[in-house]
Order: C-alpha cells, then structure tokens, then sequence
C-alpha cells in the first residue's frame, strides 16, 4: 500500500522541518514493546525492557501501541523543536469525538475496551510522561544532537536543490512527482490512500526511534506531515569499551577538539574542514578515539559518520567543562494511520 499527499503550491512553499519529543517516546516505547523498531535499536530496548516491565500503565499502552498508531498521539508541532510538555499537553486537552475516532480507526473492535476519551488521555499522558522521564530524556541530548544534525543536512538540500532534491535524498520510499508526493509501505500492492494537506502545508520530521521507517499520517487535522529516519541513528547506542592505553592514546589538542566537535554526526571532510586539518590526520585522530571507545563511526550510504561515545561525552565534559548531552536492515519503510 503506498500514501499520496497531494500538495499546491502554496503548500509547498510551506514545507518545513521539526523535531517531537513526544513522538520519540511513544515510537521507542513502541520499540520496547517489540512491535516496532528495529535491531539497531537493540542496546536501548534491552534496558527500556526491564524499566517498561514496572509500568502501572503498561496494558494500556500496549493496547494503544501494537497495532496501528492512533493519531492523537501525534500532534503535529507548530514550532521546530517543541518542549515535550507542551506536546503532552496537546494529547491532554484533544477532542473526545478526536480522540474515540482514531482509536476505532487504528484498532477496530479492541478500541471497545479502552477507557473513556478523557480518561484515556489522561491516563496515556500519565504513563507517557514516565516513560519518557525515564527511557529517553537520559539519551536525549544525543539524540536530539542527531535529529539537528539531519535538520541541517535537509536545510542544505532544500537550499541546493530545491523540494525535488530535498526529496530525492529523503527515503528511498519517498518519491516526489510534481506536487505529489507518493510514500510506500511495506506492502507494495493494495490501492493508494490519497492524504489532502488541506492548505495548511508539510512537516517534516526526522526520528530515532522509527527508524528505519518512514510514517505517515492517513488523516492529518492540520498540515500533513511525514516522520522518516534520521541519518546517523546507527551511531546512538554504540558503546565500545574503553581501555586504559587507548585512555592514553587521546590526549592532544587535536583530539580534545574532535570530540568536541562530535556532540553531533560528522563526516570527515566536514570535521577536517572544521579543525583546519587533513582529512587524513583527522581519520588518523578517530582511529585512536574509537581504540579508546569514546567515537563510533557508522556507514551511511557512501558517508562515514562520526559521532562522541556516552563515555567520550563525559570526559569532554569533566575534561573541558563542557556541558554533557546526556543523563546519568531493510530500509523498507511502513506507513501507519499516525505520523
């Protein structure tokens, strides 16, 4: 099945670019369900298993989050990097009829037993509210530095290109046929679902925890919007171990500032670019911060990136007083009722 999102022009002139919190934790609690996700995520899943399984909510959620996704989970944010509360908040305050509609939309007969719509919502946001205090606000100064980082790289080639390059590098799932945008799913025959942007435009929004799928809302209340993975993702959840000579191996300016420059993924021509080097010297200073486990380096296309370990996260912060970012394959994507 495959999701056509029609756009005038005006509409197109109205893409832009966010970033959900919340929908970062109702995806990677998804994940530690098992019903979605991916084995990069692995790492994570592990520990948001042991932590999830004490959850007072956790039928409820995942009554709600293994099946389709409804939408009032999903509001769309109206600014680029939204405080997660105030999504919340949004998920607290929709419409009962809203709300009964895309549960019966996204789970058919099971939506029968779920609480009210004012209960429903307040008890979800509850237990969504705890889930992200403990599952993903550890990590997210790290995954918010990758979510930026492919903010800036969509930014780029929407400059260069236009919104036909912008598309043509987004997903390989995703493919833009002058103001339509045609996104497949997994399955491949079925008839097309055709999403209206109803003037209000398209957000755009990169995600970890979806990954590696790109997500579309079938009935959008606003601005139509498409959640596809972020570049970089592989990287979050690397933890190589460390070792004293390899400890030893990274003092220096050079590497001091590698590891600052690498709160967020960076190729080595853009790091090389940033420090003033060699490509060469800098692939040479990554080789002893990966020995010592404080980078990981992963493959994205014909790109390497780079980005700072959690354990090369806190020597750059203990080292050189610089805040820390965190707390204590197929490529084939799915297209679900929510973003």
């Amino acid at each position: 099945m495959a999701v056509e999102i029609r756009l005038s022009a005006a509409e197109v002139a109205r893409v832009r670019f966010a970033v959900s919190p919340l929908a970062e934790t109702v995806l990677g609690v998804r994940a530690a369900l098992g019903a979605g996700g991916h084995d990069v995520h692995r790492p994570w899943v592990r520990e948001a298993r042991e932590v999830l399984a004490g959850e007072s909510e956790l039928g409820l959620l995942r009554a709600l989050l293994e099946g389709c996704l409804p939408s009032f989970l999903f509001p769309v944010p109206g600014e680029r990097l939204p405080a997660f509360e105030a999504e919340l908040a949004a998920v607290r305050t929709a419409e009962a009829a809203y709300v009964a509609a895309e549960c019966t939309a996204a789970l058919g007969p099971r939506a029968r037993g779920l609480p009210a719509p004012a209960a429903l919502t307040e008890r979800v946001a509850d237990a969504l509210a705890r889930c992200h205090e403990r599952l993903v606000a550890p990590h997210w100064g790290r995954m918010r530095a990758v979510l930026e980082a492919d903010l800036g790289r969509r930014a780029v080639a929407l400059v260069d290109g236009g919104v036909e390059g912008l598309f043509a590098q987004l997903h390989g799932d995703v493919v833009w046929r002058e103001g339509e945008l045609l996104v497949h799913g997994r399955r491949r025959t079925g008839a097309a679902w055709t999403v209206e942007a109803g003037g209000h435009g398209l957000v755009l929004m990169p995600t970890v925890f979806g990954w590696p799928d790109v997500i579309v809302d079938h009935a959008p209340r606003a601005a139509a919007s498409i959640r596809y993975p972020a570049a970089g993702v592989g990287l979050l959840w690397e933890q190589p171990r460390a070792s004293s000579a390899g400890l030893a191996a990274v003092l220096g300016r050079t590497r001091a500032a590698l590891l600052a420059a690498l709160g967020e993924p960076l190729s080595t021509p853009a790091l090389a670019d940033r420090l003033g080097v060699t490509p060469g010297a800098v692939s040479q200073h990554l080789g002893a911060l990966r020995g010592a486990g404080l980078v990981a380096t992963r493959r994205c296309g014909r790109t390497a990136l780079h980005l700072r370990t959690r354990t090369g996260t806190l020597l750059t912060a203990g080292a050189d007083g610089v805040d820390g970012v965190d707390g204590g394959a197929d490529g084939a994507g799915a297209v679900d009722r929510a973003t």
